[in-house]
C-alpha cells in the first residue's frame, strides 16, 4: 500500500517528473512497496505531502522497474530519497561521504519537512548542495559498501 503517493514505474516516467516538475523540490523515493523500512518511510511522506505541497512533490519509484536509475543514484540500500529542483539534482551534505541521497526513513515528519525547506530555500538562490538541518543522531549510518538489493 502506497498511501496514494504517486508512483512512477518506468526510466520513461521518472525523465517526465524530473523535466516537468518546476519550481518545487521533486522527491523520489526509490525503493519497495513491501520493504518495512520503505512502509516507514512511505507513511512520513504521505502524512507530510499536504503540509509540503507548494514546495515539493513526491513520488515512489520502484527499484526493480527503473534499473538505470537505481543504477546512475547507485541505489544499494533501500530506501533512498534523491532530490531535484527544476531539473537539477540537489545534493544534500548530511555529514556522510554521500552527498547524493538519503538512505533511510526519516526518523521524524519534522525532519522530512525541515529537509524539503532547506533544500527548496537554497535551490531557491541557486544552490546545488545544501547543508542537512536534521540532527545527525537522526541520520541513519551506513557503510558504503557495494551490495545487491
Amino acid at each position: 500500500m502506497s498511501f496514494l503517493l504517486p508512483k512512477l514505474t518506468s526510466k520513461k516516467e521518472v525523465d517526465q517528473a524530473i523535466k516537468s516538475t518546476a519550481e518545487k523540490v521533486l522527491v523520489l523515493r526509490f525503493g519497495r512497496d513491501e520493504d518495512p523500512v520503505c512502509l516507514q518511510l512511505d507513511d512520513i511522506l504521505s502524512k507530510t505531502s499536504s503540509a509540503i505541497s507548494k514546495m515539493a512533490a513526491i513520488y515512489l519509484v520502484d527499484v526493480d522497474q527503473t534499473p538505470v536509475y537505481t543504477q546512475y543514484f547507485d541505489i544499494s540500500y533501500i530506501p533512498s530519497t534523491v532530490f531535484f529542483f527544476n531539473g537539477q539534482h540537489m545534493k544534500v551534505d548530511y555529514g556522510s561521504p554521500d552527498h547524493t541521497k538519503f538512505v533511510g526513513s526519516f526518523k521524524t515528519k519534522q525532519d522530512f519537512i525541515d529537509l524539503i525547506e532547506v533544500i527548496y530555500r537554497g535551490a531557491m538562490r541557486g544552490k546545488l548542495i545544501v547543508q542537512s538541518p536534521i540532527d545527525p543522531k537522526n541520520i541513519p549510518k551506513y557503510d558504503l559498501l557495494y551490495q545487491d538489493i
